[in-house]
């Protein structure tokens, strides 16, 4: 439980440190004349990249580093690479997950990097990159329970009657409304970060979060004895959905156009994969392990 308090005070204070840093102005806001975004964005000097900083080790918060730089992870890499191949600053404004989506498919910020998944709903809404990271060992998708009621788990049917919660417009919750009966749960409540999730599992006010295997072993490690993934349990995956993905405003192809050449040199270089290594280790390392 020492762990689980240090982790809960880490990402309280990180919240605080977010509301502060989420004040500086949107680039819908501007009244540039540019032709189209990216002659906007090299025209005011920044880009600003949408992000929930809460799924290791894509984006998360290590509380140790100054504000402006507690923000981390193997995306905030490629958004500092994006930004570098565009000339100019990097503003990382840190939301809720649907507020990422939806502050792209408004216009509001520049891109969505975010661990985003390819869905056909989403590639409606917004412009999605080509795939940045693809995991040949990928773990899945499964359901976090706690480590005490494990063993009543043996398939999705087991979870009638119970309360399950994801995260909102995430593609665990799409995985979990076309794979489960979720009419038949007691509960179905949606949050707005994996973690909040988590926290309702360990805490007994749901009995199983929908979750990414690779991200929830993180959260298990950190807390011993708590919580657990629910056995044998996975849901189909569809190949249409491999790699993850950078969101960019619907008509804008010059900004796509340069978000998909530095993917194409960071797949070449393998730069990516070693910096989602490295930032696993890293997580490993704070509250997060």
């Amino acid at each position: 439980m020492k762990r689980l308090s240090r982790f809960i005070a880490v990402m309280m204070g990180a919240v605080l440190t977010l509301a502060a840093m989420s004040g500086c102005s949107s680039a819908s806001s501007s009244s540039s004349t540019a032709a189209n975004r990216l002659e906007a964005i090299k025209e005011r000097g920044y880009l600003e990249v949408a992000t929930e900083p809460y799924f290791a080790p894509n984006e998360f918060i290590d509380a140790s580093k100054p504000a402006e730089k507690q923000i981390v992870g193997s995306d905030i890499e490629l958004a500092k690479r994006i930004a570098e191949e565009i000339g100019v600053e990097l503003r990382i404004i840190p939301l809720e997950f649907s507020a990422v989506l939806s502050s792209v498919t408004e216009g509001k910020y520049d891109l969505a990097i975010s661990a985003l998944a390819y869905t056909p709903e989403r590639a409606e809404a917004m412009a999605l990159s080509e795939g940045y990271y693809f995991n040949p060992n990928s773990e899945g998708y499964s359901l976090l329970v706690r480590e005490e009621d494990a063993d009543q788990y043996k398939s999705f049917s087991d979870f009638d009657g119970k309360i399950v919660v994801c995260q909102s417009g995430s593609l665990q919750e799409m995985y979990a409304t076309t794979q489960m009966d979720y009419q038949k749960f007691k509960e179905f409540p949606r949050v707005s970060a994996t973690t909040d999730g988590y926290l309702m599992v360990s805490e007994k006010k749901a009995d199983a979060a929908v979750c990414a295997v690779a991200n929830a072993k993180l959260y298990c490690e950190a807390n011993p004895g708590l919580t657990t993934l629910a056995g044998v349990i996975q849901f189909e995956t569809d190949p249409e959905f491999d790699g993850t993905r950078v969101g960019v405003p619907k008509d804008e192809p010059e900004l796509l156009e340069v978000v998909n050449k530095v993917i194409a040199d960071l797949l070449e270089s393998g730069e990516y994969e070693q910096w989602y290594k490295e930032y696993q280790e890293y997580a490993a390392g704070l509250g997060i392990e």
